[in-house]
Order: structure tokens, then sequence, then C-alpha cells
């Protein structure tokens, strides 16, 4: 298999060229699981483990590899071993907030084409969680794609294709049945040689029944969704990096029960853009959107022409991603501090030790 087959191209090639002379070789992470690796190059498939350099120079967990990340290692072709001393930049990245109040990012694939939003056509189905997922994705620098999967089981699926078209302007959506393999012709549109699409979803929306259709075969371990509520357990259990059999690179992640949002709110205004448009129609530049005469959008909720349910969720995200932006503040000016209290103490050491030598 060549690199290109990987998904390698010029935007990779040109970092590459700084190691290219160092007998290093360039290759995709496939597997990631509590920082144990497996990578693809073009000698194949290699376990990996990152160098003792390379774990002291990066400072976040986020600029660890993750899959779908190219990186740079030294190759023991004899032992099917590599270890790896660079990442390459990312062209796209999905990433959500750890679980937890710790506020750091965790990557959950990178260098991405396409993302599909795998939502089922059941219990599962929740406008609110489609709008969540597509501002992440927005924000990764991918473009979304809305599955509507399980069409076997909703009769009134087209209906419900309406309802997200509503929400989703501009976003390609299509209704599928993985089971029956109804209508998944149509994601060859987006699946390629050398293009990378990435399935994202809670669990039990059918993804890895997706995955297991597109390649023929049931690799992926499949479980039954509990009919009451429409609630599947977490199948896959780590995320991984698949090469089709025709050509074409899928990623499957674990079913997320929650996302929190990582990023900025430029995803925000691409979702909700029709708010974004009422907001400068205001009589009031400064309009809190409350009680104030000329609101926009109070009269667009009135007139039913807005959601109300999709304005509360425009602002509970928004909520969100301004508490993330004050954590991030907080967090970078205490790492700060600590900083300059390290600096001053040895300085105080320094001048210590200088005077008892004198």
């Amino acid at each position: 298999m060549q690199l290109i087959d990987l998904g390698w191209n010029s935007f990779f090639e040109a970092h590459f060229e700084l190691y290219r002379n160092e007998n290093y070789s360039a290759m995709r992470i496939i597997r990631e699981n509590r920082e144990k690796y497996v990578a693809y190059g073009e000698l194949g498939e290699l376990i990996c483990e990152i160098s003792g350099k390379f774990r002291f120079d990066t400072d976040s967990k986020a600029n660890f590899p993750a899959v779908g990340d190219w990186v740079v290692g030294s190759v023991r072709p004899e032992e099917r071993k590599a270890t790896i001393h660079v990442l390459l930049p990312r062209r796209s990245v999905f990433s959500r907030k750890v679980a937890g109040q710790i506020t750091d990012e965790q990557v959950v694939a990178a260098n991405v084409d396409t993302i599909f939003i795998v939502t089922g056509l059941d219990l599962n189905f929740n406008l609110r969680r489609i709008e969540r997922y597509l501002t992440m994705a927005w924000n990764s620098g991918a473009m979304p794609v809305i599955i509507l999967n399980k069409s076997d089981l909703c009769s009134e699926a087209e209906s419900r294709k309406c309802e997200v078209e509503s929400i989703a302007s501009g976003v390609d959506i299509y209704t599928l049945s993985a089971t029956h393999n109804l209508g998944m012709e149509l994601l060859n549109k987006y699946i390629h040689t050398g293009k990378t699409v990435a399935f994202l979803g809670s669990s039990g929306v059918g993804k890895s029944t997706i995955i297991n259709t597109l390649l023929g075969t049931n690799r992926l371990k499949v479980n039954e969704v509990s009919e009451l509520g429409s609630r599947g357990r977490h199948t896959t259990t780590f995320r991984e990096l698949i090469v089709l059999p025709d050509g074409g690179i899928v990623i499957d992640t674990p079913g997320m029960r929650e996302l929190q949002v990582w990023g900025d709110e430029e995803g925000l205004k691409q979702v909700f853009d029709e708010i974004e448009v009422l907001d400068s129609s205001c009589r009031f530049k400064d309009c809190s959107h409350e009680n104030e005469p000329g609101c926009a959008i109070l009269e667009a909720v009135k007139n039913g022409t807005l959601d109300s349910g999709r304005l509360e969720s425009f602002y509970k995200l928004k909520k969100e991603f301004s508490y993330l932006a004050d954590r991030q503040t907080m967090k970078a000016s205490a790492i700060e501090k600590a900083r300059c209290k390290t600096i001053s103490k040895l300085s105080k050491k320094y001048f210590k030790d200088y005077k008892d030598i004198l």
C-alpha cells in the first residue's frame, strides 16, 4: 500500500520535507488506545511508541498522536516497530472537551475530509443533539454530512429528514438503512481513494453496521439495541482507521454519551446563521433579546418563524463556549503564575549559591 492510499497529499509532503534526509519515515496512526499506537506506512503495519523527547517537549495531551494523524518516526523493520518523533501539522481535527471538570482538549479524529454525523431514526432521533454535532463538525475544518440511519424502523423518515433540513442549511442529508443495505450507495460520493471519512454519533445509531456494510464483511462487532429508549452499548471501544478494499478510508469511533464543546464560536455561527442575521436586525445593538422593544429574535419566536427550542439550544451552546473560554483564560493565567513562581525560586537559589561561593 502506498502513502497516497492512506490520504497522503502535498500538504503533508511539504511538512515532511524537513525530515526526508534524516532516515525517517512517514506513517499514519490507525489505532490508539491509552498511548499505545499502531501506524501504517510504506512498510506496512507497525507497533509504535513515542520517544522520550517527544513526551518531554509536548505540553498537552491534544498534541499527542491521535487516530488519523500523520507522524514522523524511525522504523525498525525487523521488529515491525517504530518510534514516533514528530507529529505533522493537522489539516482538520475534531475535538471535544474531556469529560469532567478538567479543561483539556480530547482529539477524536484528525485529518478527516468528511464527518458523517450518524443519527438513528428510532427513539435516538434528537434535533438538539444534531445541532451540537454540527457545530463541532464545522469547527473541525472537515465537511459535515448527516446520515439518518434505520429508515426501516421509521414510517416518517422523509418528514424527519425535512426537520433536519430546517436546522442544517447547506449540509447534505441522507436517509438509509445499513442493516437492509438501503441507500448505502449514496455514501460513495464521499468515499474515494485517499479521502478520509469519520463516523460520529451516540451509541446504538449504527456506525459499526454502516462500516461493516461498506467493508462487505462483519469486521466490527455490532450489539443489539434495546427497544426501551433505543439506547445502545459501546460496541466500538477504541478509535480505528480502516482502509476500504475499493479505496477510501473510514474512521470508526466509540459512541459518545456526552459531547462537550471545544474551540470557538465559528461553528455556532454556521449552524445558527439565521439567528445571527436576526440579531443584527434588532433595534438596539446591545439587545439582550429578553424584553427590549424591536427585538427581531423575540418577534421571530412570537410569529413562529424561529423555533423556541432552537433558540434555547443556541443560547445553551453559546453559554458553554463562553464558559470554556473563561476556563481556558483562568488555566493559562494559572500556568503563567506557576512558571513565574518557578523562575523566582530558581533565581533566588542562583543568587544564594553565588553569594556562598564568594
